[in-house]
């Protein structure tokens, strides 16, 4: 088990959101709300060029969270070391305050797919997935954060379920957890489970950063399923969820996550401010 002291400079617990280079200008004229910033490690592994030039300077305003995509914590064989050799050297230059990857696979036999795909929750690949933990918290020496999926099928291999899958890979790692409430909620409606009792499970201690992102509603109401896709606005049930952890969990770091079909920079920001707003008022109360 790798024991990394801590994290670099622990996030804000307060609203936060992924940079977009067209937002370059807004978030320095008008932050509003956010007090930090989450880049794509995978759009930064590279020499130059204004991405790297835009980043070198927001990392002197703003906090930094480096969230992976292509690491396939979850594959069954070994991480490609040229990827982690490209995130080590990021990591050294950046020094960002935390990073996480996903609870999935995307790659096979050298081969990267577009996605990140779910596993089955077995000993066997809580031993595979803790060793590739290890590997990357003892490369980067930092604690990482792991992110619970979004999914749409379950296993018939599945031994346990996925909050004791999380549980057991933090015990055994010293990881800390990153909890995506619209994953919670996306997997529960496609899977025929309870978002709300799922965050009351959930072990809160553990949470090191929040995930809020949109979804797309597929199919009529008989069968319908929802697609992560991060390319909307969060909407009212995941709100009510992040509310009910927050009360449970206290502030955290909290990011919206908007990827693609990108709005202005008001509405982005209107979506950070009404983050801010419940994690203020939970505040408030407690001091």
């Amino acid at each position: 088990m790798s024991n990394p002291r801590t994290f670099r400079v622990p996030l804000p617990k307060a609203p936060g959101v992924g940079f977009k280079s067209q937002h370059f200008q807004d978030i320095i004229d008008q932050p509003g709300d956010v007090k930090w910033l989450e880049i794509h490690a995978e759009n930064y592994m590279s020499d130059g060029g204004r991405p790297l030039a835009q980043l070198r300077y927001l990392q002197e305003i703003f906090p930094i969270s480096c969230h992976g995509l292509g690491l396939s914590i979850g594959g069954e064989e070994k991480l490609d070391s040229d990827h982690l050799a490209r995130l080590k050297s990021l990591h050294a230059w950046l020094k960002p305050a935390s990073f996480s990857e996903h609870l999935a696979w995307s790659s096979h036999e050298g081969q990267y797919l577009a996605d990140l795909l779910p596993l089955p929750y077995t000993n066997s690949t809580l031993k595979r997935v803790s060793r590739h933990i290890d590997q990357v918290q003892e490369t980067l020496n930092t604690i990482m954060l792991l992110e619970n999926p979004s999914t749409y099928l379950d296993f018939d291999e599945t031994t346990m379920s996925e909050i004791e899958f999380l549980t057991e890979l933090a015990r055994r790692t010293g990881c800390g957890l990153l909890l995506d409430i619209n994953n919670v909620y996306v997997s529960c409606v496609n899977r025929g489970g309870n978002a709300e009792d799922y965050i009351c499970q959930f072990p809160h201690h553990l949470i090191g950063e929040i995930h809020l992102g949109g979804h797309e509603v597929d199919g009529g109401h008989a069968d319908v399923t929802l697609i992560d896709n991060h390319a909307s606005e969060v909407s009212e049930t995941v709100w009510q969820l992040f509310q009910r952890v927050i009360e449970m969990a206290g502030p955290l770091p909290t990011l919206i996550e908007w990827d693609n079909d990108i709005p202005n920079w008001s509405v982005l920001s209107e979506e950070a401010r009404r983050a801010g707003t419940i994690l203020g008022r939970l505040e408030e109360v407690t001091v």
